[in-house]
């Protein structure tokens, strides 16, 4: 049998004490003792917060030993949607062909303003048509840009419909240079093809992820 001071003790324990048998002669302050020990909760663990992980940082393709033209224009087609090396090292052969990057350059050599061009050819790509002549002109006007500057020609250059029609085929990675060389070829309307094959596989040579 409990005694009476056990009994008491027990009727203010948590119920999960109750079956728990006591002993005759545990005395009043063993069980009390007893149920504070019961009622002992496990403080709770602090949880850390998981480590933030970073972005991976996106890579893209730089021009090794290229002067500030040939850089900037290597960002602007990066940011316009052509990631393949082969399709940018075939447009920077084509501008390096027609133009060595000089954008107020006149068909013959002679460095002038957009107007001071009177025949053949002008800027990154020669423009020499009329039609993609005066377009160059008309494009600077309606962005308030400078025709002669590399900044305009780049926004025309991939705004013109002769751009256009072979866009999506500079976008599609994967391919050869002479690949990209032959949907180039319909884009510029080149007649005499040069050395730009050949500077096409230099700058894939000089274009390196950074």
């Amino acid at each position: 049998m409990l005694s009476t001071l056990t009994m008491i003790a027990l009727s203010f324990a948590a119920p999960s004490l109750l079956p728990r048998v006591v002993e005759p002669s545990t005395g009043l302050e063993e069980v009390l003792q007893l149920v504070a020990a019961e009622n002992v909760t496990t403080p709770p663990v602090a949880v850390q917060p998981l480590p933030t992980l970073e972005e991976p940082k996106e890579q893209r393709l730089i021009c090794k030993g290229c002067n500030t033209h040939e850089q900037k224009t290597v960002s602007f087609l990066q940011e316009k949607g052509i990631t393949d090396k082969n399709a940018i090292a075939t447009i920077l052969g084509n501008i390096q062909q027609e133009s060595t990057f000089v954008p107020n350059i006149c068909e013959g050599g002679a460095r002038t303003s957009y107007h001071g061009c009177g025949s053949g050819g002008y800027g990154l790509i020669q423009w020499t048509d009329s039609s993609r002549y005066n377009g160059l002109g008309s494009h600077a006007r309606s962005i308030g840009g400078d025709p002669t500057s590399l900044d305009t020609q780049l926004s025309y250059l991939v705004s013109e419909s002769d751009w256009k029609m072979i866009e999506h085929q500079m976008k599609t990675p994967g391919k050869s240079i002479e690949s990209y060389m032959g949907a180039a070829r319909r884009w510029i309307r080149w007649g005499h093809h040069g050395a730009r094959t050949s500077y096409a596989y230099d700058y894939a040579k000089k274009l390196v992820l950074s």
